[in-house]
């Protein structure tokens, strides 16, 4: 079969003098940011498209949602990255190595069923960005120049898988309370005191626990280096729209690269730490063991979701060094080098001033 060039690939002009049009964050619009022009995006009103898990864990149905899109592949930190037609050069957005166009290859993907839309602009990700380097201590010269050149800052939508499902398990365990008791012991004085003891009472429960497990997230993308720090991979999903490739217009998008049937091992294992928990809060008392538990999950639904990230990225030394920045709401994190030379001066100082506070204090 023919495949033709996918709604996700296409960049739309602008009506009036026929430049690219761009999602402009915390709005619907997409708009041009040389005549200003708007349009506003539709969104389907049918909301979310949550598809059965086990058709495609058994790769049935998969044509129905999925769609080919070009795509480059980093060979520094093996990110892929979908790219658009009229890119005339791109730097991975992980470690700012060049890409070579002429890789691009066409790869299928499953669908996203919903985008977070980025809320905060990139001049609002640079100023983040900017303030965080300047509170940095010892921080070397290039990254402070690095901070100033808004080039190192570009918005990145991440893959994700969301997984939702019923819940049923049955347990068995113990229900702990307690109680205390007075002893008399000898403290490290040798003096006899008296000293209060909790102890447990342990006392046979069992049952069942049931309830709806709501979109389970687990990353879809890793590589091997600039993961994502956990302090940021945090967003609201309730501002989740329908997904519309026009969110997405002046983003890069990375492609999943964690399958689904990994995704849902990883989803399945939060189940589980989400049944203990609810049978621990069944069982009561001050304290609880689950000795034994048989959990069973029904109607597993799931979506591949993009969630909003700005990345900075930058060599030191030979070392990549990354930086991101929440796209939703703008917490920042990363790692930062140090300068060897600032630290030293900076130790120096302080012998000198030491020595001069000794110095007079002699005299």
């Amino acid at each position: 079969m023919e495949r033709k060039t996918q709604q996700t690939e296409l960049k739309k002009p602008c009506i009036n003098c026929g430049a690219e049009l761009k999602y402009q964050p915390g709005t619907t619009n997409i708009s041009c940011e040389y005549c200003g022009h708007k349009e506003i995006i539709s969104i389907d009103e049918n909301g979310f498209k949550e598809l059965e898990l086990y058709p495609y864990l058994k790769e049935m149905g998969a044509q129905k949602h999925s769609e080919e899109i070009s795509m480059l592949h980093c060979k520094n930190c093996g990110a892929n990255q979908h790219i658009e037609e009229n890119y005339k050069s791109l730097h991975c957005v992980y470690c700012s190595m060049p890409l070579i166009l002429e890789d691009a290859y066409k790869e299928d993907w499953i669908l996203p069923g919903a985008v977070l839309p980025f809320q905060i602009d990139k001049k609002k990700s640079f100023q983040i960005f900017k303030r965080w380097v300047s509170s940095l201590w010892f921080a070397p010269n290039k990254l402070k120049k690095a901070a100033l050149d808004p080039q190192f800052t570009k918005g990145l939508y991440l893959p994700y898988w969301t997984f939702d499902a019923q819940l049923k398990a049955s347990y068995s365990g113990q229900r702990g309370e307690y109680y205390y008791e007075t002893k008399r012991v000898r403290n490290s004085q040798g003096k006899t005191v008296t000293k209060r003891v909790r102890k447990t009472r342990w006392y046979p429960a069992s049952g069942n626990i049931s309830g709806f497990v709501d979109d389970t997230l687990v990353e879809a993308s890793k590589q091997r280096k600039g993961r994502v720090p956990s302090k940021i991979a945090r967003w609201n999903l309730k501002l989740l729209q329908p997904f519309s490739s026009s969110f997405l217009r002046g983003f890069v998008t990375e492609k999943y690269t964690i399958p689904l049937i990994q995704g849902h091992l990883s989803a399945k294992g939060e189940a589980e730490r989400i049944a203990k928990r609810w049978c621990r809060q069944d069982i009561g008392g001050d304290t609880q063991r689950v000795t034994s538990m048989n959990m069973k999950l029904s109607q597993e639904t799931f979506k591949h979701i993009l969630l909003p990230v700005y990345i900075s990225a930058y060599r030191y030394n030979g070392k990549e060094y990354n930086f991101f920045i929440n796209g939703e709401n703008g917490t920042i994190s990363g790692s930062r080098p140090y300068s060897a030379w600032k630290i030293f001066f900076a130790i120096l100082f302080g012998l000198i001033v030491l020595g001069l506070i000794i110095f007079f204090a002699q005299g």
